[in-house]
């Protein structure tokens, strides 16, 4: 028989962590879905934290943190547990150990690992959009009652303590209704240069004041440039900035030749409409350095 999972108790809750910087808002609906046992799905553009959201969960938490990253081809079975009937053949024909014994070829997936855990572990679910369409309606089961059932052993695993479930998508699809009202859902906006300046000081405490200003503001524009694919993202201005500060680069250069620009975009596209902007036509492309004296057009 499954046992029934115990109640999370979160003790003061969720407070962020010291490597994270959380909003109220974001806090809050941490604290909400863990005191309702329900999944938390993290929306959000590339580069705004989802992932590191679980890690500092955990942190702040004390538990560990359990992975399970989804690919185009992952199916929901895969989380529970994997049979290996390969194995188990191999075994039969070359006389290795006793074949009758099923339960020794099964192997725990993420989720099989979360319910079985002695203590209560926060169990990240990440990109759930990248897997097809079905994937999300088949972990309903399990996610409601934390539980299931294995034919090949006849046995029902269920979660000794109830996992905190974080659940991240990039929204490159759409998920089901069913599966949507039972999750307790957070977007986490892209940070405005306040905010962004608070996620800075974690990376770099020392930086430079004039060199911050004349990144934070060069950014900000290319962000705001027309047309650009991939825009650059959060954990791109902390690498950035790291590559300034190696560099040597002055910040009376930032704005003016847009230093190791391809720390910031990575798309050729993206390189050739900035020119295209800057310049009126594509020009030849140094993704180092790039002449400009027009970025401020495009202040945010």
């Amino acid at each position: 028989m499954a046992k029934k999972a115990g109640g999370y108790d979160a003790g003061d809750g969720y407070q962020g962590s010291a490597d994270y910087i959380v909003s109220d808002d974001l806090r809050n609906c941490v604290n909400i879905a863990i005191a309702l046992q329900k999944p938390l799905l993290i929306k959000g553009e590339p580069g705004t934290g989802k992932t590191m959201l679980a890690q500092s969960i955990a942190n702040s938490l004390g538990k560990e943190l359990i992975i399970w990253n989804i690919k185009s081809t992952t199916k929901a079975q895969e989380g529970l547990y994997v049979y290996d009937t390969v194995q188990r053949l191999y075994d039969s024909q070359f006389g290795e150990g006793d074949v009758a014994n099923i339960k020794k070829y099964i192997k725990l997936g993420k989720l099989g690992e979360a319910f079985t855990s002695p203590e209560p572990v926060v169990l990240l679910i990440d990109e759930i959009d990248k897997a097809d369409l079905e994937f999300p309606n088949d972990l309903l089961w399990e996610l409601d009652q934390m539980s299931f059932y294995i034919p090949e052993t006849r046995e029902s695993i269920g979660a000794v303590h109830r996992p905190i479930v974080v659940i991240t998508s990039n929204a490159e699809k759409e998920l089901p209704d069913a599966f949507l009202r039972r999750c307790i859902f957070h977007y986490i906006e892209f940070p405005d240069p306040e905010g962004m300046e608070r996620i800075i000081k974690v990376h770099h405490p020392n930086l430079e004041r004039k060199l911050l200003d004349q990144a934070m503001e060069t950014f900000y524009m290319l962000r705001n440039v027309p047309n650009v694919q991939k825009r650059p993202s959060t954990s791109e201005l902390i690498d950035w900035l790291q590559a300034l500060v190696v560099g040597g680069i002055s910040p009376n250069r930032i704005k003016q030749e847009l230093p190791f620009l391809g720390v910031l975009l990575k798309k050729n596209e993206d390189l050739d409409t900035l020119l295209t902007q800057l310049h009126g036509k594509a020009q030849g492309r140094n993704p180092n350095v790039v002449g400009n004296s027009s970025l401020n057009r495009y202040r945010y």
